[in-house]
């Protein structure tokens, strides 16, 4: 790469941390917990070191480092650590943290302008939910709720409380969405939230657990017992109730925001943006024309805000590039692989289980894993670059037949071992998408739940959640060629072009090089590997 790029490297210092490099031809990120395999790690020098190397560059070729952080302090450029590595103060810019993610969604996304709303648990300022203006001419902010000044429980701190008193780690909101289906949201009647103008009030007076206690007490309701982890009546009714008030403020905060900025297409990011049920009822409501959200949305996208903001400040124009796919990770040469085939030290292996397997190189990789996915087997599948966001979208997955409950059941009892009332997603060819959900467009980042047909329901059953809704993630060949062939070749073979997708993990990070999927596949009861072209089965 010439020297003569404008190159700007962002570093997210908060949990998920991580790093990315953009340039106008280069747009590398990965997450810290991918290289270290520790979850939610707030580091970002591994990272950064991936996307140097990935780039070909050094750190004398970075023209900025934006840096930002999560908390009422912002991010200061002592406290980063980049100096002992030689960069420079000057080099160093630094964030506020929502308006890194409004540069997320706005730059990853296909509208020319756009209303873009932020929210998560608290932003530097304490900002919970914060809207923009985005266009070719920048990003201008135009209003904020800020907690620091009235009282706690912003939506994203509120649905994190009730996520931690049910017994979860604030960070997997995701389960408590899942929950939600098995409750009843009436059980309690008194609002969650109130909506002033475009300003949401939380009724918790803490943004932690004791927030849910403290409203119990005072309302006498019962939200089961802490650390319930869905086995308490009264915590999934507090899930479902959770639920259904993020679903109704959140609408009513867009429709107001919508009618204050005058632009119906918007993008959305921030951790509460995850809420792919949320999301499938905002996109239908009559003031939204169209709805984008980064599948990184929540903090794993802030390093790659910030770089998108560093290089709009390097070049002056404000960097557009709408995604088709989440691939933001370096793809692995067949010479990488067959170090890890082979053991070789080199390959960064390590063995957590050894268990003989045979592999060979395929002519047709994903002809060869529709058929094992058509025979009931549960397949490994590594592909490409790895995906920044949360959900495994065809390049670091674990696939199944979605035609039965079986390899649903199987892949919870014996490779995720997730609680049994997640479900599991289905990717469909892009195509055929409308005749089994209740989709008008594409939904290629699972971050819609759209209804399952009525007449698909039978025949899709591993991806069905309880409600009758699945989170699609709709296929296009363009976009993803390999992952498609192998939809359409198991949609040939069994009249449904449609496959279980799941992310390539047990409970440790998504497998990022081609060692960590032969590590997990050798501990883990996958049936097979397809790495590349390489299928690896064992013994």
């Amino acid at each position: 790469m010439s020297r003569k790029t404008p190159c700007a490297v962002g570093v997210n210092l908060g949990h998920d941390g991580g790093a990315a490099l953009v340039t106008p031809e280069v747009m590398i990120a990965i997450g810290e917990e991918r290289l270290n395999r520790t979850r939610y790690s707030p580091g970002w020098q591994a990272a950064l070191l991936y996307c140097l190397r990935t780039a070909g560059l050094r750190l004398d070729d970075i023209d900025l480092v934006v840096i930002s952080n999560v908390g009422r302090n912002p991010a200061v450029p002592s406290a980063a650590g980049l100096s002992h590595l030689g960069v420079e103060e000057e080099r160093i810019l630094v964030l506020d943290h929502h308006l890194s993610h409004a540069y997320t969604a706005y730059c990853l996304g296909p509208y020319d302008v756009a209303t873009v709303l932020v929210a998560d648990g608290a932003g530097n300022r304490a900002d919970t939910e914060t809207f923009y203006l985005a266009g070719p001419g920048g990003i201008e902010r135009l209003g904020s709720n800020d907690h620091n000044r009235g009282r706690y429980g912003g939506i994203g701190a509120t649905y994190e409380a009730f996520t931690e008193h049910l017994g979860w780690h604030p960070q997997e909101a995701g389960k408590t969405m899942a929950l939600a289906a098995y409750g009843d949201p009436t059980a309690y009647l008194a609002p969650l939230f109130d909506l002033h103008d475009t300003r949401v009030y939380g009724r918790l007076e803490s943004t932690h657990a004791r927030g849910v206690a403290a409203l119990a007490a005072t309302t006498g309701f019962d939200f089961g017992p802490p650390d319930s982890r869905g086995d308490h009546p009264r915590g999934i009714d507090a899930a479902a109730y959770l639920q259904d008030q993020v679903e109704q403020v959140l609408c009513a905060l867009i429709q107001a925001v919508v009618s204050a900025i005058g632009v119906s297409e918007v993008c959305m990011a921030g951790g509460v943006a995850l809420n792919c049920v949320a999301n499938d009822r905002i996109r239908r409501l009559p003031e939204v024309s169209g709805l984008f959200v980064p599948p990184p949305a929540s903090d794993r996208g802030q390093a790659l805000g910030n770089a998108l903001y560093g290089l709009h400040q390097l070049t002056g124009e404000l960097p557009r590039r709408p995604l088709t796919v989440d691939s933001f990770g370096r793809s692995y040469s067949d010479e990488e692989i067959e170090l890890a085939l082979n053991r070789d030290p080199r390959s960064g292996l390590v063995e957590r289980r050894f268990v003989p397997f045979t592999w060979r190189r395929e002519s047709d990789i994903a002809a060869r894993a529709a058929q094992m996915l058509a025979d009931g087997r549960l397949v490994g599948w590594f592909q490409g670059g790895s995906e920044l966001g949360p959900r495994a979208l065809g390049n670091r997955s674990i696939l199944a037949d979605p035609r039965g409950t079986a390899g649903r059941d199987a892949l919870n009892d014996r490779i995720k071992h997730r609680e049994p009332f997640r479900p599991f997603a289905p990717a469909v060819l892009a195509a055929d998408a409308s005749r089994w959900f209740d989709l008008d467009g594409p939904s290629p980042f699972m971050l819609l739940a759209p209804v399952v047909r009525y007449g698909a329901r039978s025949r899709i059953p591993g991806v069905v959640h309880v409600d009758g809704t699945a989170r699609v993630q709709t296929v296009n060949p363009a976009a993803s060629p390999r992952f498609a062939a192998l939809i359409e070749n198991f949609g040939a073979l069994t009249g449904v072009p449609v496959v279980l997708n799941t992310s390539f993990n047990d409970r440790e990070p998504i497998v990022e090089t081609p060692a960590d999927a032969l590590a997990t596949f050798q501990a883990s009861d996958l049936d097979a590997l397809c790495l590349g072209e390489y299928l690896v089965e064992k013994l």
